[in-house]
């Protein structure tokens, strides 16, 4: 919002400071003033002239000799190369010592030969924005008035000896986009009155000539005065020279005095030229959809049925709070006119301006909800005085109103104990209710158990509860005067929660056994889990999006697989085939009714598919298979302390039906590691992978309590006996392992599994499985009598469950 100093000074005191200080002041108080603007660029020394009479020059023929009175005493002789110079004239004058813009001094000059005292000046010459000038003030000379006064500075007659501080609004003080809001802004912070006529009565008399029809929701109170027997033609310098400073351009008396008001007392108004309303009824109503409507620009827009318009009864006369129509539009031949005052809807008038493309000052002001509502009718009856005083006329009959719902100031209640808590400080209460009277406020005389009650005035309806009349307060009363205090509360020490801890130390020890970590969408297709054979078992119900943005994307995933099944597409795809990946993330499990929100779960899954480990020179590649995932998946465990772990063959949607295990830590199940399904991995047009997935809060469930111990060195030899048995098929070689450990006792430091033979050589039903025993102690060297002691021992063990045979 721009503010000029001068138009400023005419409604609050302010002659004792500078634009600069008032600028501060704005600023310390939470309106920050972003840029001041002198109107005069560096105009000194140009005055008013008359010129007298004109000659063409001698040696030139775009030249002519002007003779000028400046006020100086003596007439001067001026060359001049403008077209429109012409006897008669009022125009600026620069004479010898003047300054212009750019630090250009006016000197005594010859032009081919005959001597120039001075220079007549265009509008650029002389700083004027060209921009919102006509036309013909931007050709030649800036002509003036006829009864401009000869001599006088140019920059005191046309106001230039002005700054406009450009203020730099938050969307909750829309109220001073206006000069009535800020008058009372700054009169509140220096503690002095306002000088701003804000009630008016009507004037005229008679009965009404204009009627008022509302037939929308999206306006909730509409204003029109008819003034008649008006003459156009263009406002007065003062007038032009106040909009100019806000950077509007000047179009003739009544629309100038409309846009005067607006800037004054913040309500937009607009004028339609009587004549052409048809039957001199006007209704507001929404739009028909493809309605068409000419605007002031000249532009035929389309319309829909969102958008509020003003309408007589045949057709669309404006853009309800955005812009007039053409067929309705204020020219010279217009003598009567109907002004509008409404509040209309910010959201639909918003709307309007966006889809048409249509941005104006009154549209600004509607849109943000800030037109005060109390002030409708007054900026009316003010803006029909000033076009009576500007362009003649008289005021027909007292202005229409038609209110839909009608604007009730908000009261809030005002507790003066919690304003020094919250700020901080001591200000006394008489001093908290004088600050909210010199803003405008309605502050009850006493207090009604320890609280006031407090009316804001409808100009501010960012007013909403007590801490906005808190801030108000701390405004006007000087942030800098709240003491400074240190925040106080004891401090406690930031750490992870558990959950957090496993999740890093689950991430730490995967790249430690060479994965590479990804982070992949949440949301897949269902297509997906079709092609892998998840959709069973639960994984087919998924949370779905109302609006995804592709169908890609479009449902919150239930298994991890089809995640990292896309990464290894993509790596295949550009010829990466040894892919060991992992992420921890969510999976999302939707309930029976959709309107509840689903579970959700972290769950850390792995997949890996071509070799597993580099190839060394010599050495051949290595493919994965399900002991490369069942390790990594073991040195997760072990890594996070999870001991007593166990593997059971199962049978799951989208995994190898003989290649797949649970894994338990006793009755508790922790996830699951296998190999995909031959299908699946044919549909994916995947190598042989092998994936794991383990629910993270079980793991953090099975870690409690948990301890990690790191064995010393051994200070004693160890001793191995390998054992080679032969089952039945259906035993599980983890069980063989299980009972080898329960029975060897202390002496027993590890055992594993080394060979696996089915063949020739075995008998049809059974399977022959070679265990490597390791036995040590960490008190003494062990003898062959107490290892083969307990060797037999666990021979025995294995005969007695497993009906195991040793093998030769």
């Amino acid at each position: 919002m721009k503010i000029s100093y001068q138009w400023l000074r005419e409604y609050v005191e302010i002659d004792d400071l500078t634009p600069e200080q008032v600028g501060a002041l704005l600023t310390d108080a939470g309106v920050p003033v972003e840029e001041f603007t002198p109107l005069n660029l560096g105009v000194k020394g140009v005055v008013i002239g008359h010129v007298l009479e004109t000659r063409q020059h001698e040696n030139a023929d775009k030249l002519r000799v002007c003779t000028i009175d400046a006020g100086t005493g003596e007439h001067l002789q001026i060359v001049c190369g403008a077209p429109n110079v012409a006897p008669g004239q009022k125009v600026p004058v620069a004479v010898i010592g003047a300054e212009l813009p750019g630090d250009f001094k006016i000197k005594r000059a010859k032009l081919r030969g005959v001597e120039s005292q001075g220079m007549l000046c265009s509008a650029k010459e002389i700083g004027l924005d060209v921009k919102l000038l006509p036309k013909d003030q931007t050709e030649g000379l800036y002509l003036l008035p006829s009864d401009a006064p000869i001599g006088t500075e140019i920059t005191e007659y046309l106001y230039l000896n002005d700054t406009v501080l450009e203020l730099e609004l938050t969307p909750n003080r829309s109220d001073l986009l206006n000069y009535r809001g800020v008058a009372y802004e700054v009169a509140a912070l220096l503690g002095r009155e306002v000088k701003l006529q804000e009630e008016h009565r009507p004037q005229g008399t008679g009965s009404a000539s204009v009627t008022v029809q509302i037939d929308s929701e999206n306006c909730s109170k509409y204003s029109a005065q008819v003034i008649r027997g008006v003459t156009i033609a263009e406002s007065p310098l003062w007038l032009q020279a106040k909009l100019l400073s806000v950077g509007v351009r000047p179009i003739n008396n009544v629309v100038d005095a409309t846009n005067f008001v607006m800037f004054e007392m913040g309500q937009p108004l607009h004028a339609f030229d009587l004549s052409k309303v048809a039957d001199q009824t006007i209704i507001v109503r929404q739009a028909v959809d493809g309605e068409k409507h000419v605007t002031l620009d000249g532009v035929e827009r389309s319309l829909d049925d969102s958008m509020l318009v003003i309408a007589d009864p045949q057709k669309v006369i404006g853009l309800a709070g955005v812009m007039g129509g053409e067929n309705s539009e204020v020219d010279q031949a217009t003598r009567d006119i109907v002004l509008e005052s409404a509040y209309f809807d910010p959201a639909t008038t918003r709307k309007t301006g966006k889809t048409l493309g249509l941005n104006s000052e009154a549209q600004k002001r509607f849109e943000k909800g800030m037109i005060d509502q109390g002030m409708v009718t007054n900026a009316l009856l003010r803006a029909a005085e000033l076009i009576v005083e500007l362009a003649g006329g008289e005021i027909s009959a007292h202005p229409v109103e038609v209110v839909k719902r009608a604007a009730e100031p908000t009261t809030l209640s005002l507790r003066t104990e919690r304003v020094n808590k919250l700020l901080g400080t001591e200000i006394a209460e008489e001093e908290m209710v004088a600050i909210l009277r010199r803003l405008g406020f309605e502050v009850s005389d006493v207090k009604v158990e320890g609280t006031y009650q407090v009316t804001a005035p409808t100009r501010r309806p960012d007013m909403v509860r007590e801490a906005d009349l808190i801030e108000e307060i701390a405004r006007v009363y000087g942030y800098d005067k709240i003491p400074v205090t240190l925040p106080e509360g004891s401090l406690v020490q930031g750490q992870l929660s558990p959950i957090q801890k496993l999740r890093r130390s689950t991430r730490e020890l995967l790249i430690h056994s060479g994965m590479t970590e990804v982070v992949t969408y949440s949301l897949i297709n269902i297509s997906n889990f079709e092609k892998l054979g998840l959709a069973t078992a639960g994984y087919e119900k998924q949370l779905k999006l109302m609006h995804p943005l592709s169908e890609d994307r479009n449902s919150l995933r239930t298994h991890m697989l089809p995640s990292l099944v896309e990464v290894v597409q993509y790596n295949r795809n550009r010829r990466e085939n040894d892919l060991a990946i992992f992420e921890i993330g969510k999976v999302f499990i939707p309930h029976e009714i959709d309107t509840e929100l689903p579970q959700e779960h972290f769950c850390v899954a792995g997949l890996v598919t071509g070799s597993f480990s580099p190839i060394g020179v010599g050495e051949k590649a290595r493919p994965v298979d399900f002991f490369t995932a069942k390790g990594i998946v073991e040195n997760l465990l072990i890594g996070l302390g999870i001991t007593g772990v166990s593997y059971e063959r199962t049978e799951l949607p989208g995994m190898h039906p003989g290649r797949t295990a649970r894994i338990f830590q006793g009755e508790m199940t922790l996830g699951f590691v296998g190999g995909l399904h031959p299908e699946a991995e044919e549909a994916a047009e995947l190598a042989p992978t092998y994936y794991f997935e383990l629910d993270v809060e079980r793991l953090l469930a099975a870690k409690h309590g948990a301890t990690t111990i790191t064995a010393s060195l051994p200070k004693f030899p160890s001793m191995e006996r390998d054992i080679a048995v032969l089952v039945d098929l259906d035993v599980p070689a983890g069980k063989l392992l299980d009972t080898i450990y329960a029975t060897g006792g202390e002496l027993l430091v590890n055992a594993r599994i080394f060979d696996f033979y089915q063949g020739a050589q075995v008998p049809e039903g059974k399977k022959s499985i070679a265990y490597s025993l390791q036995y040590r102690s960490s008190e003494r060297t062990l003898t062959d009598e107490e290892v083969t002691a307990v060797h037999d021992k666990v021979l025995e063990a294995l005969k007695e469950l497993y009906n195991a045979e040793l093998r030769a």
